[in-house]
This record gives C-alpha cells, structure tokens and sequence, in this order.
C-alpha cells in the first residue's frame, strides 16, 4: 500500500486515528466512520484518499472506456468484494492491469488482486457505487451465458428456473433454451422494452432498449447456437422453423414472479442469417411505473395537462395521440380513460395488444388470424351501444373511416396514428383518403408527445454544452442567461448511463374554426402552422427546451428525441 501523504487538509492523521477508534467500537467500516467525521460527500472523500494516498481516481465513464478483465476476476467475485480488474486501451499492448477498489485501507483485497491478475497491478481508487454500476453494465451478460462461457455453478440457471416458467414448454436444458430463458428474465429485470437478437459472421449479439435506448449486453460465439436460438423463439411464437427467407411475427407469454409477460416476436432475414426482435409487454409494468394510472402522473407540465384534460373531457369529437413507438402513447390514453371512467357512461377499448387491464372498460383485444381486426372490430364496438372508444391505433382508410364517422355521431374517440408531429397527422389521413370536412369536424385535437431521458439526480452537475449544440437550437447571447445546464456524469443509481428515467413532452393542437377551414380548403402546412403557432401552440422542440432550461435533461438528448430546432 502507498504511504499517506502528510499535510492533507481534510484527511489528518488525527481524524484518522479517531475514524479508526470509532470503527472498532461501532463495527462500522472506516469508510463510513470517515464519512461521518469529515461530513464529506462520498464522491469529494473519495477525492481527498485518492490524494492522500496517492491514488488516481476513476469514474464510472473513465472505467467504461476499459475493458474488463473477468478471466482474472470472474463477475460474479468482483460483485461480491466491491472491485474489478480492468485492462485500459492504452496499457493493452503491454498487459498492464488497473485495480479498482473503493477501500484504500483493505490491504487484504490488494494483495489479492494482486494474485489475480498473475502482474503488477496499478491501483485506483472509485466510490463503491462507481464500480457496482461498471458491473451492472455486465451483469445482464453474465446471467445470459453463465452457463456457456464459465463454469461457476449453476446459480443463475437456478433463479431463473424459479421464476421463469413458458406455459406448454418442456424444461429442456440445452445451450439455447437456457439462453433465450435467461435473456428473457435479464430484460424484464432491467425494465427494457425490446430485446434484439442480431445475427453476425461469428455468432449473435444480444441488446436491450433501456429507456429508448439500445445497449449491447453480450456477444455470444457460434453460428450455429445463434441459428438455435432463433429456431428457439420461432418454436415459443409457433412459428415456422423451417422458413428463413421470409419476415415472420408471433407472440408467446412467460411468467416472471408471478406478473404475465406478454412478448411480440418478429424474425427478419438477414446476410448472416436471421435478427430477431422481441417486444417486452408488461401488463402491470405501466401501473407499477407511475404508481397510479392518471394523467397527474405521467410527468406532464401543467399546460400541457390542462389542454389534454379540455380534449378528453369533450362529449363527442376524436382526440389523436400520435408519436413514435415507444412514445408513451397508449398509456397516455390510459391515463385519459382512468379519469373519465365515472361509471356513467359505457368505455369500449379494442387495442393490439390490451397492454393493462382498466377496471369497469371492455377492453377487446385484436386477433389478426381470426379476422378480428381494428375495422372490423371497430364497427362491432358501435353496435354495442358505447359513449366513449379507444381504438389502439390507425393504420389504414378503413378504421379512420369509421373513427371519424363515430366521432360525428356522438362518440368520444380515443386514437393514435404514427406521425412526426401534429401537422404531419394531416398529410396521413389525407393519404389515407378521408373526407377533409368529415375529418376537420370530428377532430377536436391532435396531440403529439415524445419521451426524454432526464438527468441523474445523484451524478448531476454543471455543463458546458458544445457550441454546435448551441448554434442547433438558435442558443446565444443573452438566452444562455435563462438555461441551467447540467449533465450526468454516471454512478450506480443510473448505471453509468447519466440519465435515470424519463419524462414527457408534448406538442398540443386544438381545433377552432380558423383551423377547420383551412384544413377542409387543404391549405399548406405553412399556413396550419403560422396560424397554429400564433394561437398559443407550443412545439415539441419548445418543451423539450424548457426541461433544458431547468437542468432536467441535454441538448443531446433532445437532438436524438425531437425534431431539430
């Protein structure tokens, strides 16, 4: 171990001598007791050990552009001591080890790293929750070919055993079944949306969408397991196996600790073989998430709330929710619908899937292979004598057709459609061939949204953003004055990532009369929009800048989401 270095300012050898005395008597780490004593935040002691020891420090983004060194220091040891061995792009050539610990006065677990990595280590010092959110980064991999690529037990095929069982499957054990089981349960774990199977020339890459994003969790060697576990989910969506030249889609359910976990196959040809894409549809993943179903709790501003409350709370007429997948849109509805249900008036829902169950609605859900689809299903609704519908979304002339002809017969319609912005909704039914004065007078409003990921609340701090950024959205002089920029820089709580969930923004279109006539004329966008705009509407871009303005989240972020400024 390094000799301390005297004369530091906060780590003196007399608040040391005390920090040891009070471990002993308390049982506490001397970590803790330093902590305590100096009143310093974890982040700034470690800071200060790091310079009285004469350690570099290290953070999470410093430890990820490294590569780990699980062949010294198996995951699941490095998980349980609080440190890891890392090989760093520069020190590869020469096969220089970094240690990372979050202890400097563990001599123990020094020497035994030292052991480990079989070479001189070079030590650095990291916050505990640093190096467990490094690992984290690993972990999904881990659970996903610990049977494949090491032999450490059987632990993992355990749990995940315990608590993922495919309703008519057999228990096999081979290579794939374990790794499609483990695969599934590591990504209902993490809360992510999709996973994606990607053939390569050498074998498959696994990836997650976690918060919108994707993130490769592992890549697995050999064609022809990669080639196994695509047949493995053609056999759970009943697929057919011997077909690889044509696009596929199915769907099967798991139970993961006791919750249904319905999930949307789609298999795709590609140079290597096939890609498989599997969509995550947790039935009490969307309640779970925001505690309760109304729309005080989807994270809405106060104005945008205000106007989807005036749009939802109309006797008759068609709201359009539109956006990208993934956006937020059904449960936006939901939402919607949970505080409109009074009791009083008969919902109808008919989705693709019914994606969480709304007590006192009949929720109907689409059925393709027996000819329940949106249309017909929709005209079946209006037979069943409904006040207010939500159809899951519009995708050709004939639902669009028969949600505008209910909207002006005196139903509310609840819908969705895939578009840009709230504009663009116009050129896709105009597409569709609508009727333009059937379609302005049963619209009352178009609402677009999109979600952002929002900053760490524990890693944040001050940032700089780059000029380009600024420059993209029209940022200088004294508008900087007014913005609070901040950034993640990563820590455990966000896995490394910098941002921990999301919050949504919305751009709001509501109909008058002005509009309805330059939509019925079929006047250009430009027109709808200087109009639009001058009548109070508020971009998705404008939104987005105010969560900047307050810090919440980057001009980075909105550039992937939204649209350019």
């Amino acid at each position: 171990m390094n000799a301390p270095a005297p004369g530091d300012r906060f780590l003196t050898d007399d608040i040391l001598a005390q920090a040891r005395r009070q471990a002993l008597l308390s049982g506490r780490s001397l970590l803790t007791e330093l902590e305590a004593l100096t009143g310093s935040e974890p982040r700034q002691l470690v800071a200060d050990l790091a310079r009285r020891f004469r350690l570099p420090a290290i953070d999470t983004p410093a430890m990820l552009a490294c590569d780990p060194a699980f062949d010294r220091l198996p995951l699941v040891k490095a998980q349980t001591r609080g440190c890891v061995l890392l090989r760093s792009p520069q020190a590869a050539g020469d096969g220089q080890i970094l240690g990372v610990i979050a202890d400097p006065f563990d001599a123990d677990s020094m020497v035994w790293l030292g052991s480990l990595a079989g070479t001189p280590v070079h030590f650095c010092l990291a916050l505990a929750a640093d190096i467990q959110a490094y690992l984290s980064k690993h972990e999904e991999s881990l659970h996903a070919v610990h049977s494949l690529l090491q032999d450490e037990g059987s632990t993992p095929e355990r749990r995940t055993a315990e608590v993922l069982s495919f309703a008519s499957v057999s228990g096999a054990s081979s290579p794939a079944v374990k790794l499609v089981n483990s695969t599934v349960y590591d990504a209902v774990r993490a809360a992510a949306s999709d996973i994606h199977l990607e053939s390569t020339p050498s074998g498959i890459t696994i990836k997650y969408r976690l918060d919108g994003v994707l993130d490769t969790v592992a890549q697995i060697s050999g064609v022809a397991l990669a080639e196994q576990v695509i047949s493995r989910l053609k056999v759970l969506a009943e697929l057919d196996i011997a077909e690889r030249r044509i696009p596929q889609d199915g769907s099967f359910r798991v139970e993961v600790s006791g919750r249904d976990i319905d999930l949307r196959v789609s298999i795709m040809p590609c140079i290597h073989g096939e890609d498989a894409v599997v969509r995550i549809l947790d039935k009490r993943g969307v309640i779970e998430a925001h505690g309760s179903l109304t729309l005080d709790s989807l994270g809405f501003d106060e104005h945008a709330l205000k106007s989807l409350r005036r749009l939802v709370e109309e006797p008759y007429g068609m709201l359009l929710v539109t956006g990208p997948t993934g956006s937020g849109k059904t449960t936006t509805l939901y939402g919607a619908i949970s505080e409109i249900n009074n009791g009083r008036d008969k919902i109808i829902t008919i989705e693709d899937p019914v994606e969480y169950q709304l007590p006192g609605v009949l929720q109907i859900p689409v059925n393709d292979k027996k000819g329940l689809t949106f249309a017909r299903g929709l005209r079946s609704i209006l037979r069943h004598d409904p006040d207010k519908i939500m159809v899951g979304e519009i995708r050709d002339r004939e639902t669009a057709e028969i949600a505008v002809q209910s909207a002006l017969t005196g139903h509310l319609v609840l819908t969705t459609v895939h578009a840009n912005n709230v504009f663009d909704v116009f050129g896709r039914f105009t597409h569709m061939g609508i009727d333009p004065y059937a379609f302005a007078s049963a619209l009352n409003g178009i609402w677009a949204q999109r979600l952002l990921r929002v900053n760490c609340s524990r890693c944040s701090e001050a940032d700089r953003p780059r000029d380009a950024e600024l420059a993209r959205f029209h940022l200088a002089g004294g508008d900087l004055a007014h913005y609070d920029f901040r950034r993640g820089r990563g820590c455990g709580d966000c896995r490394g990532s910098g941002y921990r969930g999301r919050k949504a923004v919305a751009e709001i279109l509501n109909l008058n009369d002005e509009l309805r006539e330059l939509i019925i004329e079929k006047r250009p966008i430009r027109q709808l929009k200087e109009l639009a705009y001058r009548n109070g509407t508020r971009s998705l871009t404008e939104a987005a800048l105010r969560l900047v303005a307050r810090g919440e989240t980057t001009l980075e972020e909105l550039r992937r989401v939204t649209l350019s400024g």
